[in-house]
């Protein structure tokens, strides 16, 4: 089995928080660099480089102020890249958006220094006859004219309608949803799970039908955009009607302007515009939105780390700025804490990872190899000592019925033959003694309902998660449901070459499909069910959806089965 396609050339191979804080002030204030983590003794030398780069790299953490932008600066609409929410919980919501009247341009055609006063309101219902809250915030050039609104006062489990205003002008609605109140047991959360959503190898339409559903959240597990060149025609999509991208987009991301760029550019699709307005999102990143299989400070192609940090710091910013985020969240420089958990009740608890930033390089040089002594090194971490320790700690307080955890690589192990197997050294395979010392913690903990959520790999994959997963017969101590891309890979076939045998060989996997799509994913008191969903086609528009496959794992009785 190989995964989504990556591009050549240096260690890369075959791709296969904290609590939340109270609410900040609306406009910037000092950034509060991460909690360091303490590495395994091997990787000190590097954490401490990537320390000392920080204090060179660190942004401005309030850009110079200037008079404010005229009226006709913002043009027709400064609303190009659409509005969204995240991070649900009982009482608040973060409400996005990002002024960019001419999104291609950079800078988004703003001046590059000044600041626009951005009012929010959110509503009880769409006409916004029922106005609940009220308020503005500042964008400021600084971080791209984007806007995070922490609303809070909000009343827990409940169907919001928000919507921004620049001046005169509006921008579009969205509708969110609070996260059920502490202690409360809901009777059903319905999720959609996407990932990798490369613009040059297909339409969002996915993004389009995950807008329709009835869904209280959307997870996002990385790989919003990819770093490569894209061409004028946008590969793949074969743009229509001899329309052509800009110049702009026609090299690698390096810089902080590359980056708001691709971000502007993947935003401007109406169907991502479309899933973001309809439901909440809970977002982390993988590897594409700074570089293919970075790990920590090493790039793909081993570049000097000092560079490579600056360029990481440029990414980390613009992530921040394009993703419905809290202040909490936002970089110090090239340092971005985003693990971070969520709670639904006592019904879920979620607990959203990093796998990029504090990981040990991957061993062998990456890609697809042989298990050996470097790769099963204990010491060896794929989240780094301080994530972890949260992670388990949080599995210890944990008083939810499904501990879900949302994150970006495949958990379980992927046998391509049945002896002398090799294994993706940059997912959890690469990195046992971290996969072996989280299961210990939630069987230490008692939980009995793990859910782990993972993309990255182009292919729908449901599988058991075993105790040992050499031994078919061992205990099964969770579920993972690992959801195709939205666009990578392009078009995709359901069934591919090594479908019989890789099931075959990989008795815990349930399901293995290659057709790009999403999931959705309801939890009940009862069980945990999977809807895996297809569509025929992404290099042109207009794809039907359908549901491939469903899936049901019983409370307290873990592995899947049919419905």
């Amino acid at each position: 089995m190989t995964d989504g396609t990556k591009r050549s050339g240096g260690k890369g191979g075959p791709e296969d928080g904290p609590a939340v804080p109270p609410a900040p002030a609306a406009s910037p204030v000092a950034a509060v660099p991460p909690a360091a983590a303490t590495p395994p003794p091997h990787l000190r030398r590097r954490f401490l480089s990537m320390s000392a780069a920080a204090a060179v790299l660190a942004f401005s953490a309030r850009p110079a102020h200037a008079a404010g932008i005229r009226d006709k600066d913002l043009g027709d609409s400064p609303f190009t890249l659409g509005v969204a929410s995240g991070d649900p919980l009982p009482d608040g919501v973060v409400l996005w958006t990002r002024l960019a009247p001419r999104p291609w341009e950079p800078g988004g055609g703003l001046p590059p220094a000044g600041a626009v006063p951005v009012t929010w309101e959110i509503a009880e219902d769409e006409r916004f006859s029922a106005g609940v809250r009220r308020g503005q915030a500042v964008a400021e050039a600084g971080y791209a004219y984007s806007v995070h609104a922490d609303v809070r006062g909000l009343a827990p489990g409940r169907t919001y309608w928000y919507r921004f205003r620049a001046g005169a002008r509006l921008s579009p609605v969205g509708r969110t949803r609070t996260a059920p109140a502490a202690g409360s047991s809901p009777e059903r959360l319905r999720l959609g799970v996407a990932s990798c959503q490369q613009y040059d190898e297909g339409y969002y339409t996915a993004l389009g039908h995950l807008a329709r559903e009835d869904l209280d959240a959307v997870f996002f597990l990385g790989d919003y955009i990819y770093e490569n060149a894209i061409d004028a025609r946008a590969g793949d999509r074969r743009l229509p009607d001899g329309a052509l991208l800009p110049a702009v987009f026609a090299h690698e991301t390096v810089t902080l302007s590359d980056y708001r760029l691709r971000y502007a550019l993947g935003k401007t699709d109406p169907d991502l515009q479309a899933a973001h307005a309809a439901h909440p999102w809970c977002v982390t990143w993988d590897d594409h939105e700074v570089e293919n299989n970075y790990a920590a400070d090493v790039s793909q192609d081993n570049d000097p780390a000092a560079g490579f940090l600056q360029r990481r710091a440029a990414a980390y910013r613009a992530y921040w700025e394009h993703m419905p985020l809290r202040l909490a969240q936002r970089p110090a420089g090239p340092d971005m804490r985003l693990y971070r958990r969520l709670h639904y009740g006592r019904l879920a608890q979620f607990d959203i990872l990093d796998t990029r930033q504090y990981r040990s390089d991957q061993a062998y040089g990456d890609g697809w190899k042989l298990p050996g002594p470097a790769s099963e090194d204990p010491s060896r971490t794929l989240l780094g000592a301080a994530q972890e320790q949260w992670l388990h700690s949080g599995f210890r307080g944990s008083t939810a019925t499904w501990n879900v955890i949302p994150q970006q690589v495949a958990f379980s192990r992927r046998r391509l033959r049945a002896q002398n197997s090799p294994l993706s050294m940059d997912a959890w395979d690469g990195y046992p003694a971290t996969r072996r010392r989280l299961l210990d913690a939630a069987r230490g903990a008692g939980l009995t309902n793990l859910v782990v959520l993972s993309g990255d790999s182009h292919i729908h994959l449901a599988m058991d998660i075993k105790d040992d997963f050499d031994d078919p017969s061992s205990p099964t101590r969770g579920v993972e449901i690992l959801g195709t891309s939205v666009s990578s890979g392009a078009d995709g076939v359901e069934r591919p070459d090594d479908w019989a045998e890789l099931l075959a060989l990989n008795p815990h996997m349930a399901y293995y499909a290659k057709r790009r799509g999403y999931v959705v994913v309801t939890l009940t008191p009862t069980q945990a069910r999977a809807d895996f969903r297809i569509l025929p086609y992404v290099t042109r528009p207009g794809a039907p959806v359908s549901t491939a496959a469903s899936l049901v794992s019983p409370a307290g009785r873990p592995g899947f089965e049919r419905p």
